[in-house]
């Protein structure tokens, strides 16, 4: 499928999709939208993707937020159709039941701190900014970043965050937990691309589970989410991945995870 707004590649099981507006800072249009939502159904129908890495074109920006250009003219209903259109496309990437990296190489602000956060973890470069200065404009964060920020970084400190409008460095975003690592522009994918090799190395199911348990776990107590892990590893246990990373630990070699989904 051909893109006009993002950029999309794989090789070895890892998928790339790249946010391709440069002269926009890559920001978020309603056209964007739809492709990266289109794109994301296609992904989550490939079992031959085990990774997927977010990152933007060119070397200033991630998404620099939503296009302000086209955010300007809508009325109240027209912005609601388009936070709709964003939580849409936002909660179908944190839904992938793949592992999915933010390679963020530059400015990350509003829809693209939003876009970073339904991510599975963060990779950054040290000249990413980090932000949600919506309040600025008179608005507040559209596209779930009121309700993923505080839960990854804390209450106070989102509130701090979005109340202020104030924009992180990289270094900053690490220190609060809102970034996993921070690389040289240059290191920056080549680190994250290590680590997607790494993670598509491992089992199809007993990465799904992982991620499936992890993220439905947080939103329950923790009686109920213990349940669910248990339930997630007796599904693993039926893959023949099981056998052969069981088998390869006691013969003292490398395992090959080779089952798909089905076994």
């Amino acid at each position: 499928m051909q893109y006009e707004n993002i950029v999309y590649e794989c090789a070895d099981g890892i998928a790339t999709l790249t946010f391709n507006r440069p002269k926009a800072l890559n920001a978020l249009n309603a056209a964007l939208l739809r492709e990266f939502s289109q794109c994301l159904e296609v992904i989550d129908q490939d079992e031959n993707v085990r990774v997927l890495i977010l990152t933007g074109s060119g070397d200033k920006a991630f998404v620099a937020g939503a296009d302000i250009s086209e955010l300007a003219t809508l009325g109240p209903l027209d912005a609601k159709f388009f936070c709709q259109l964003g939580h849409d496309a936002i909660g179908k990437l944190q839904a992938l039941s793949i592992p999915v990296i933010a390679a963020v190489n530059g400015f990350a602000l509003g829809g693209g701190s939003e876009m970073a956060l339904a991510c599975d973890f963060i990779y950054a470069s040290e000249s990413a900014m980090f932000g949600l200065p919506e309040i600025t404009l008179g608005i507040i964060p559209g596209f779930g970043g009121t309700q993923r920020l505080p839960r990854l970084v804390g209450k106070n400190m989102a509130k701090e965050m979005i109340f202020t409008g104030k924009m992180l460095s990289a270094a900053e975003a690490l220190a609060i937990g809102m970034v996993n690592k921070v690389c040289k522009p240059e290191e920056l994918m080549d680190a994250v691309r290590k680590t997607a090799k790494g993670i598509a190395a491992k089992g199809r199911v007993s990465l799904r589970a992982a991620k499936a348990v992890v993220n439905a776990g947080m939103d329950v107590d923790l009686a109920t989410a213990c349940r669910m892990e248990i339930d997630a590893f007796a599904l693993c246990m039926a893959s023949p991945d099981a056998k052969e990373g069981t088998t390869a630990f006691l013969e003292k070699r490398k395992p090959s995870f080779t089952a798909g989904l089905k076994g």
